[in-house]
């Protein structure tokens, strides 16, 4: 496709979420990062929480954070860009080990991965011994060396029922653990960790959306009363199908406000209510962070080697699964 073909077709893409002045002030440096990519061999990897200047302007795919460093793993590209959270880059490089991972905002955090440490685990296990651990792969590769296996949310409920285990600790997510034990048999031990993007929603965001024509979807990091009021609960990857296969006319899409933006890029005929709530962490990673990562190269992720043998089991017996 010829230069100024891409500008035109990206331009009316990102028009369907800003005006069309600041649609054309990020082409120069989309073109740039773009160019970039050509000549490093450099693959881009989003997070559903990216903004829709980055998940439609530079990267080769988004989607959520396993999905990246499959992806990601089954390129042949030398060099990994990761436009998501530092444990997601964490993940993609024990993924793939042998890559250059980089991340172009080292500061981009999780509150939900903070909210555990490698030495939390160590003491679950000492007071609950025996029982299985599970981690979300939302969670530190130090803490992923401490642990069984890895879940996503999308399979949260097929792991701890692969486990056959009369109870089973689940970390660090206490509302995704609420929602996996109303559906197990087993008992869940939950860590009373959150995420301060979905815990800030409440029953009261819903309410003026109730007996209306809004479906509304949820995520399962969001509180119980949250969740119940919902019309589905899934993951990123579950509510985009949903929707993409619904096609309501109004949809109330409870989780970082970027994920509804880069819907309605390929879905315009979706119109999205409002609340959302956006995470700051996800919104470090910007174009001109992505092209200084490339062109220095210093913001590359490093995991002590005893620690990355370790976490690299959990994730593979998931992925066995």
């Amino acid at each position: 496709m010829a230069i100024e073909d891409w500008k035109t077709e990206l331009s009316a893409r990102l028009e369907r979420v800003m005006p069309a002045a600041e649609a054309w002030l990020y082409l120069p440096l989309i073109e740039e990062i773009r160019e970039l990519k050509r000549r490093t061999g450099a693959v881009v990897v989003a997070h559903n929480y990216q903004v829709p200047q980055i998940t439609a302007g530079i990267a080769d795919f988004t989607g959520d954070s396993l999905a990246m460093a499959r992806y990601a793993a089954a390129t042949d590209a030398e060099t990994i860009v990761v436009c998501g959270v530092r444990f997601m880059a964490e993940t993609t490089r024990l993924l793939c080990p042998t890559r250059r991972v980089l991340l172009p905002a080292m500061d981009a955090g999780c509150s939900l991965a903070d909210s555990v440490t490698a030495a939390d685990v160590r003491a679950l296990r000492e007071r609950h011994p025996g029982v299985p651990v599970v981690a979300y792969v939302n969670t530190t590769a130090a803490v992923k060396a401490e642990v069984d296996i890895c879940c996503t949310s999308a399979n949260a409920i097929e792991i701890v029922e692969s486990l056959q285990a009369p109870r089973v600790i689940m970390l660090p997510d206490r509302f995704l653990a609420s929602f996996v034990a109303e559906r197990v048999k087993c008992e869940i031990i939950p860590w009373a960790g959150a995420c301060e993007v979905h815990e800030r929603f409440s029953a009261a965001d819903i309410a003026p959306y109730r007996n209306s024509e809004v479906v509304i979807l949820a995520h399962p990091e969001c509180p119980e009363e949250v969740q119940a009021a919902a019309d589905f609960v899934g993951s990123t990857t579950a509510m985009t199908e949903y929707l993409v296969r619904r096609k309501p006319q109004r949809a109330l899409l409870l989780t970082e406000c970027s994920m509804a933006d880069n819907i309605t890029i390929d879905h315009p005929e979706i119109h999205f209510e409002r609340p959302c709530n956006l995470c700051p962490h996800m919104k470090r990673i910007t174009l001109e962070r992505v092209r200084d990562s490339l062109l220095n190269g210093t913001t590359e992720i490093h995991i002590d080697p005893s620690i990355a043998a370790r976490a690299r089991l959990p994730l593979e017996r998931m992925l066995a699964l």
